[in-house]
């Protein structure tokens, strides 16, 4: 079975990786270089529980079961590529700056019931874990098993694994249309400016530019749209954080010699621009946490595109187009879902009778409002 998969981001390169191993022929085709688009400009966390309580939704199902899934997920690639890519368990401080903020993480750790080590600090004990936080917050949510992965590394290491397991990369080289047979009924392949490559499915994981390749119905293409992101970078004056720390609408990573913020969230279409109202609003936000860091500089900005959906959830399986199948819309959680999607649409794709829950996520749930 030889299939086409388009876009070498984190979801289309562990899709591909998959497949590759189970004995398929996999050609995956990239706009510019691998895992350089969202997966470049995220922050590598990967939080599945603290922040989902025991909610039942789909998205917060597939997010615990793919957390579960990283630290194998993550020892593989590095075995298959012979690349680091920086995962480690560091454990994350959800911070409630006010009253409101404490009870409503106190009643997510009540639900959760003690459940993975989850439990609500006082103020004195998360000053003693992270001392630049400020000392007058109203408590914290500890949860042991936050997790990130440097999201940089990710890419290449994955690409290498991919092709070691007998894939073909082709960089960039971007697909403008996708093929199909006389009928129109079946995708048959992808075409680029150089060449056209057949296959018996296609995969349609080009993150935020998914519904922006030619050759299908209006009703067909996937309704992706771009979600602006931007982050800093601080450079340390003194010791960075040890956790993962959250709250005030941002994150705080610690990631080898610099502390990295995130992140804005607005829908501008393609604009990439960088704002400086948004760096200071990141800064603020930071300090507002952390008093320290309103002195640290900003040594870096830098903003991506996530690939949004219009119910903000993935869009993943099979379309009306026999043959074609997406993988996209992860938003703002691409890396963490990255191990489960990899094995769901796998085992779908080589019509293996396996239900990993992602029924809920099938693209064509747009259909009827779209006609």
């Amino acid at each position: 079975m030889k299939i086409i998969i388009i876009g070498a981001g984190v979801a289309g390169l562990a899709i591909g990786w998959r497949l590759a191993q189970a004995g398929a022929e996999v050609v995956v085709l990239e706009r510019a270089q691998p895992g350089q688009g969202a997966t470049w400009a995220s922050a590598g966390m990967i939080s599945a529980i603290a922040e989902s309580g025991d909610d039942a939704s789909p998205d917060a199902v597939l997010g615990r079961q793919s957390g579960e899934m990283w630290p194998r997920f993550a020892a593989e690639i590095e075995e298959c590529s012979g690349r680091s890519i920086g995962f480690r368990v560091d454990g994350k401080l959800a911070v409630a700056q006010t009253p409101e903020e404490h009870d409503r993480l106190a009643r997510r750790v009540g639900e959760l019931g003690g459940a993975n080590g989850i439990a609500m600090l006082s103020a004195d004990e998360a000053f003693a874990m992270e001392p630049l936080l400020r000392e007058d917050i109203a408590g914290a949510q500890w949860d042991p098993g936050e997790a990130q992965v440097d999201n940089r590394a990710l890419g290449p290491a994955l690409a290498a694994a991919f092709v070691h397991a007998g894939g073909t990369l082709r960089v960039d080289e971007t697909a403008i249309r996708i093929e199909r047979d006389k009928g129109a009924s079946h995708a048959i392949g992808a075409r680029t400016p150089f060449a056209t490559y057949w296959g018996d499915a296609v995969v349609l994981a080009a993150g935020a530019w998914s519904a922006r390749i030619d050759g299908l119905p209006p009703d067909i293409v996937p309704p992706v749209v771009p979600v602006k992101g931007e982050m800093i970078a601080l450079g340390p004056q003194g010791e960075l954080p040890k956790h993962l720390i959250s709250g005030g609408d941002v994150y705080l990573v610690p990631r080898g010699k610099r502390l990295l913020v995130g992140a804005t969230l607005s829908r501008d279409g393609f604009d990439t621009s960088l704002s400086d109202t948004a760096a200071d609003w990141l800064l603020a936000r930071a300090a507002a946490l952390m008093p320290p860091l309103a002195e640290w500089p900003v040594v870096d900005h830098w903003a991506g595109l996530r690939p949004g959906s219009p119910d903000d959830l993935p869009l993943l399986g099979h379309t009306d187009i026999e043959g074609l199948l997406v993988a996209s819309g992860q938003f703002r959680n691409g890396i963490l879902f990255a191990p489960a999607i990899a094995r769901a649409m796998c085992d779908l794709i080589l019509g293996r009778d396996a239900d990993h829950g992602i029924a809920a996520f099938d693209p064509r749930r747009f259909r009827a409002k779209r006609r």
